[in-house]
Order: C-alpha cells, then sequence, then structure tokens
C-alpha cells in the first residue's frame, strides 16, 4: 500500500519535519521502511531512508540532515521487491535535470516487459521494487524538462500509481488514470502545499485539505511560479478506486475518493444488520478495524455494544513464542477477552473482513473460553476471493478461506454458531451515492488491467 507526502514550502520552512509528520500519521499504510528526501534549492539531494518505523528511523539527528523547503516522505509497504534497505524509499538518481527522488504507492503490472527493455539499454537497477522502473524511465528520457519525461514515463507503465517526484526546484504530484490509489493535495498556513494519501496526515500538521487530486491529474509546482501548474494524462473512461481502502486500510479519520472511512464502515455495518440481523445481547467489535461495523450494526438493530475484546496496542514483533506452553500465543499477545462482560451472554462479533478465518478461529474460541454462551460471526463485506496486483500484499488465492470452504464450512471451521457477510449487492448500496467508479477484483476476480 505505501503512503507518499510531499511538502512545498517557503524557504524557511522546515520541510521535513512536516515530511515527517505526514508520514508518521500514515505509518498504517506501510511498516516496513520510512524515508524522506528533502532539497534546499541547491543541486544535491538529501536523503535518508532505512527500515523500521518512522519514529523508531527518524532520530533527531537523522531529521537535522534533511534541509530545506521541499520534501517528500515515504511509508513502505512491499509488494513488490523485498523488505531490503535498498527498496526503502524515496528514491533517488541522476537524471538530466540533476538528482530527481521518486515516492510511490501503488504496483506496476507490466514490471518484467519495462525491465527487459530498459536492460537491454544497458540500465542497471539498484533495487528489486518497481518504483525503480518509473525512476529509470525518467532518467534516460530524451525530453527536455523533468515534466515531459515524466509523461513519457508514465506512457510506458501500466498499473496502479500516486507518485511524488522532486528535484532541486520542483514537484510533480501524479495519480494513475483509473485512481487506484487515494492522493489530495493540502495547502499550508502562510503559504505552500502538501501532496498526501490520505487527509489524516493533513489534520496533524494543520494543512487545509483542497481537494482530491482526480484519476490521471499531474500537478506541477516550480520554484519560479507561485500557484500549481495541472495537467491531465490520456484519459481513461472508467475509475477503479481501490474500495478495499474504504473496508480496511484507510484510516477511519481519513477522507478517501471524496467520502469518510469512518462513516462508510458504519453505514457497511448498518446495511449488513438489516441483512443478516441477529438476537444477542451485545455486539462485539474485533478491534480496532472492526468498530466502526459494530457500532453500525449495534444502532441499527438496537443491540448495546461492548467492548469485550481488548487489543494490546504496544504488540511490535516478539521473538520468542512459547508455543508449547501457551496456545495461539500470537493472537493472546495482541488480544485478550474480558470474562465478566461476556459470561453468559449471547455475543454477535463483527469485524470489517474475513480472510484466512484462522484469527476469527482463535477469537471466537477466546470468546467462548471467557463463557459466551452463543458467538455469530457477521463480517462487514463480502467474502474475498482475489489477490490485489494493484498494491496491496493479500495471500494467494489458495490462502482465501472462501475459496475453499463455503459459508457453511467456514462457520464450522471457525467455530460461530452462525457466520453470515454483507452482500456484495449490499456493499456497494453504500458507495453507489457517489460518482467513483470502484476496483472489486478481491470481491469478483473482475480485472481492470489485464496483468502482465
Amino acid at each position: 500500500m505505501c503512503g507518499i507526502v510531499g511538502v512545498w514550502g517557503r524557504r524557511e520552512t522546515e520541510a521535513s519535519i512536516l515530511a515527517y509528520l505526514g508520514s508518521y500519521a500514515q505509518q498504517h499504510r506501510g511498516q516496513a521502511s520510512a524515508g524522506i528526501v528533502s532539497s534546499d534549492g541547491g543541486k544535491k539531494l538529501y536523503r535518508e531512508a532505512g527500515l523500521g518505523l518512522v519514529r523508531e528511523f527518524f532520530t533527531k539527528e537523522r531529521l537535522s540532515c534533511l534541509p530545506g523547503h521541499i520534501a517528500i516522505g515515504h511509508n513502505r509497504y512491499a509488494t513488490t521487491g523485498t523488505v531490503k534497505e535498498c527498496n526503502a524509499q524515496p528514491l533517488v538518481a541522476e537524471t538530466p535535470f540533476g538528482e530527481v527522488a521518486i515516492a510511490h504507492n501503488g504496483n506496476l503490472v507490466n514490471t518484467s516487459a519495462v525491465v527487459d527493455m530498459l536492460t537491454r539499454r544497458g540500465v542497471l537497477f539498484t533495487s528489486t521494487t518497481d518504483t525503480e522502473i518509473i525512476l529509470r524511465l525518467i532518467a534516460t528520457s530524451k525530453a527536455k524538462t523533468l515534466i515531459a519525461s515524466v509523461y513519457e514515463a508514465l506512457a510506458q507503465v501500466e498499473g496502479a500509481y500516486s507518485l511524488v517526484i522532486m528535484s532541486a526546484t520542483e514537484m510533480i504530484a501524479v495519480r494513475d488514470p483509473r485512481g487506484f490509489r487515494p492522493l489530495c493535495i493540502g495547502k499550508l498556513e502562510g503559504g505552500g502545499y502538501v501532496f498526501v494519501s490520505e487527509t489524516c496526515a493533513l489534520d496533524l500538521i494543520e494543512a487545509t485539505h483542497m481537494r482530491d487530486i482526480f484519476p490521471g491529474e499531474i500537478v506541477l509546482l516550480r520554484s519560479d511560479t507561485t500557484n500549481p501548474e495541472y495537467s491531465f494524462l490520456p484519459a481513461i473512461e472508467k475509475r477503479h478506486a481501490c474500495l478495499f481502502e474504504l473496508v480496511y486500510f484507510a484510516r477511519p479519520d481519513s477522507n478517501v475518493f471524496g467520502d469518510n472511512v469512518y462513516l462508510i464502515r458504519k453505514a457497511f455495518g448498518a446495511e449488513l444488520a438489516r441483512e443478516a440481523p441477529a438476537t444477542a445481547d451485545m455486539v462485539v467489535p474485533i478491534p480496532d478495524s472492526g468498530v466502526p461495523a459494530a457500532l453500525g450494526y449495534s444502532e441499527a438493530l438496537g443491540i448495546p455494544i461492548e467492548h469485550g475484546l481488548i487489543r494490546n496496542h504496544y504488540v511490535g514483533r516478539t521473538f520468542i513464542e512459547p508455543t508449547q506452553s501457551i496456545r495461539h500465543f500470537g493472537v493472546k499477545v495482541k488480544h485478550n477477552a474480558i470474562r465478566c462482560v461476556l459470561a453468559g451472554k449471547r455475543v454477535v462479533v463483527v469485524d470489517d473482513s474475513l480472510v484466512r478465518g484462522t484469527t476469527s478461529k482463535k477469537l471466537i474460541a477466546m470468546i467462548r473460553n471467557a463463557g459466551a454462551r452463543e458467538v455469530h460471526m457477521r463480517v462487514g463485506s463480502p467474502p474475498l476471493v482475489e489477490p490485489c496486483y494493484y498494491g496491496i500484499d493479500t495471500p494467494t488465492r489458495e490462502e482465501y478461506i472462501a475459496n475453499t470452504y463455503n459459508i457453511e464450512e467456514t462457520r464450522q471451521f471457525i467455530g460461530a454458531d452462525s457466520l453470515q457477510y454483507l452482500s456484495y449487492a449490499g456493499m456497494l448500496s453504500v458507495v453507489r451515492k457517489t460518482s467513483q467508479g470502484y476496483c472489486t477484483t478481491c470481491w469478483t476476480r473482475n480485472h481492470p488491467i489485464h496483468i502482465l
């Protein structure tokens, strides 16, 4: 998935600090690596990037090495390319326009063909991420300007991309013509602009949300002009904004594709209640992603909501798992059930999605062990059946439980008294009020782009 941020301020603006804060707010979009590139208008770009979380990697010392009024930042969530230091973004390369940096959210689908073409030209790659393909296309372009080279590069790639690109004197933000991934523009107090994947980042740095960048739109900022310049890539008739952003990935306090994520997820829960009501004493959300849908489900049926499962928010990787002595350690370290709330009760558990089913199985067993009399599972989206090739590192087709078991078999596997999903039609009924077209490949297997 990845989160990207671009900051274009006045010369005295601490752009790297704002890029750091914007990346911090978007940490949920990628935890593999973090990076920032900045410029003070000179020939050299300053870069700090490496593995780890934003708050862990960026010390005061590292931020002090990033001067200037222009900066782009990136949180990496590995899709194409492994979790290695060389794949940390933003990437920087020497080009005919000086050093150029790029940060990318999305995934290209014609990677092999373009790599083969560039390799035959003698281009050497220093990473295994598809982002470098775009950067190398820019660097080898014969165009006379950076913006023209970006046009030329993007004409040769297919797939999902939201990008921020910068040189010492220019910044370019662009969204692919299908609009798979979110990207918006905000205005900084006192002058300057900022580009971010999600509006929650604008809230943290107190920038004013102007609007989403349109699918296929290119926004250019130059040091010799005051206002942005807007242009478009060749149009594609149908839009394909990723609906899974609204179901699961984006932060609930963000506005994505023109809608507030929290309100959409709550509406999914209300529609789920209409389609799949249950007789129960309480609704229990799977924290944290299931909370908005559970609230909508609870309100629609008039069943009280209780936080019968508590999540430990300070869980990181653990290198010791006492698998023999503590069963289901991986789930227990993240969640715990409140026995006095659940004992003797009929419980409806609500989550945003069901993928492999293994976590749901363990959580339902935990709720039963806490004394619940009945446990009913409700899911705020349809069954997932297809991997994503457009920027989400989803499981293989075989790993999706819906491709192995039908709903009754899945119910038995997870140990619920009943199981029902939000229907595909019900999900679309919530989002159809917008004019935005959505990519629903993960539920339908209908790919908007031929995978090469």
